[in-house]
């Protein structure tokens, strides 16, 4: 978490930026991130001169022939210079510096530099340098990113808005990813559920706070673990620099719809998160030949593509809209009958309507399944609470089921899952094929209907005649006060 004086001082860059005549969040993000990448740069560069003059080998800097490129030597220009020679001389040479096939050369070709004033520059340098990014670990680098990122609070036309990191982290810490996984996320957006799982896999192999991984390792997490695709291109640079900031160097982010016939990746990953779009919808011409769910519904279509990408045995945790678990068309039953029958679906975890709040009001629901063996029974959990308030203001709050969640879940071969009284319990397959293959979670929910005693009738009849007798009395007495 980042403390309160490094908040504020991205929030003041956030101000100077909306004064400053970028009022888009996307564009103003894009910008941001475009800067801090820019000192990056030139921090890696004398950390790695460090690191081989201890080693005694040879150092190439990444700025031989560019010095003039380096962060500590352009912000001492002057405002009259220092935004031309940003725009033409600083930006192009950034963006020129990815491997020629890699994912950030591809999408930083179109990526231009629009900060309008130098003003506005100098000011955004001066917050930078006051957040001391060279002293923060990789950790914290991310944070202040992930903090950036948290301003995105408004929902895209196709209805894809970002996932709150808590209730990532939760379907990370369901997924349990391992190394040597390969892992996708459709439709990735800012890249959130790929941080997230790099940061788990590279906490999980640790030991006295020091990895284990040895370079190998470490290579095949960084270079061919984690996979995302989006079909937004704006959406894609910052997800590319979101990963990089995180210290993946070559991120595997590509600008591609997953529903359309260009992407065709079949039984390749071990491991899907996602939170794809609720409300898009597919022109039928462009659609892929590998999803035979009639429908235009992003939501129905990403179940079938997730099936399709994932790897016999592989597994999958998604956010999809209640609708999924009780509409009633034919693409709809469809679905669920895919995943219960060709699926083990091993959970329904139903959330309450206020977690996407401010951006949304819609109830939604995590799955978790694995593909390849058919479902016997599916645990389902009813989410009151995820430490925040359920409203706009989605304020911090004591109670939490996140935690009983995951916790039951690791246990629920060993506790009573019959009790449908309780917040989690089992349902048979027997049952919901019965009930039209319905997973709402409601269909199957006890109520606890707690009996109200009431007085005798004749008690409360006795009382109420006193009550009108008194009111009686008291307008004869009126009445006598009137007269006289």
């Amino acid at each position: 978490m980042l403390h309160t004086e490094l908040k504020s001082k991205i929030n003041k860059l956030w101000d100077k930026f909306w004064s400053g005549g970028i009022s888009n969040p996307l564009q103003a993000i894009e910008q941001i991130s475009y800067l801090m990448f820019m000192k990056r740069l030139e921090d890696k560069d004398v950390l790695d001169e460090q690191n081989a003059t201890l080693k005694g080998i040879r150092f190439k800097s990444l700025f031989l022939g560019h010095e003039n490129c380096k962060w500590s030597i352009w912000t001492e220009y002057s405002s009259d210079k220092i935004l031309a020679h940003v725009r033409d001389v600083v930006f192009p040479f950034m963006r020129d510096l990815g491997e020629e096939n890699s994912s950030y050369a591809k999408y930083m070709k179109d990526a231009s530099f629009s900060l309008p004033t130098a003003s506005l520059l100098i000011e955004a340098v001066n917050i930078i340098n006051d957040m001391h990014i060279k002293e923060q670990n990789q950790d914290t680098q991310g944070d202040i990113y992930e903090y950036l990122l948290s301003e995105l609070q408004s929902a895209g036309k196709n209805g894809q808005f970002r996932t709150p990191r808590h209730i990532i982290k939760m379907m990370v810490e369901l997924a349990k990813p391992e190394l040597g996984d390969r892992i996708l996320d459709p439709a990735c957006g800012t890249a959130g559920f790929l941080v997230n799982v790099y940061e788990y896999i590279l906490q999980t192999n640790q030991k006295n706070g020091v990895s284990t991984l040895t370079p190998a390792k470490k290579k095949i997490l960084d270079e061919d673990s984690l996979y995302g695709y989006d079909i937004d291109r704006t959406m894609v640079r910052i997800a590319v620099m979101n990963l990089m900031m995180h210290g993946i160097t070559d991120p595997k982010i590509t600008g591609e719809d997953t529903l359309s016939k260009r992407y065709n990746e079949k039984g390749v990953y071990d491991l899907i998160l996602a939170n794809p779009p609720f409300k898009g919808s597919i022109n039928e011409s462009e659609k892929s030949d590998e999803l035979t769910i009639t429908t235009s519904k992003t939501e129905l279509l990403f179940l079938e593509l997730m099936y399709n990408s994932l790897s016999i045995g592989g597994r999958c945790t998604v956010i999809v809209p209640d609708g999924v678990l009780f509409g009633n068309s034919n693409a709809h039953k469809s679905i669920r009958k895919l995943l219960l029958e060709k699926c083990r679906l091993d959970a329904i975890i139903s959330m309450p309507s206020g977690i996407f709040k401010p951006y949304a009001g819609v109830s939604t629901a995590v799955l978790y399944f694995t593909k390849g063996e058919p479902t016997e029974e599916v645990w389902f959990y009813d989410m009151e609470a995820d430490g925040f308030s359920l409203d706009d203001k989605r304020n911090a709050i004591q109670q939490n089921d996140i935690p009983n969640i995951l916790e039951s879940f690791s246990k629920r071969r060993k506790e009573d899952n019959q009790d449908r009284v309780k917040k989690h319990f089992f349902v048979p397959l027997a049952e919901i094929k019965a009930n039209d293959w319905d997973l709402s979670i409601n269909k199957y929910k006890k109520e606890i209907h707690e009996e109200v005693v009431y007085r005798p009738s004749k008690e409360i009849i006795k009382e109420a005649k006193q009550e009108v007798k008194t009111l009686l009395e008291g307008f004869e007495e009126l009445d006598k006060i009137l007269k006289n």
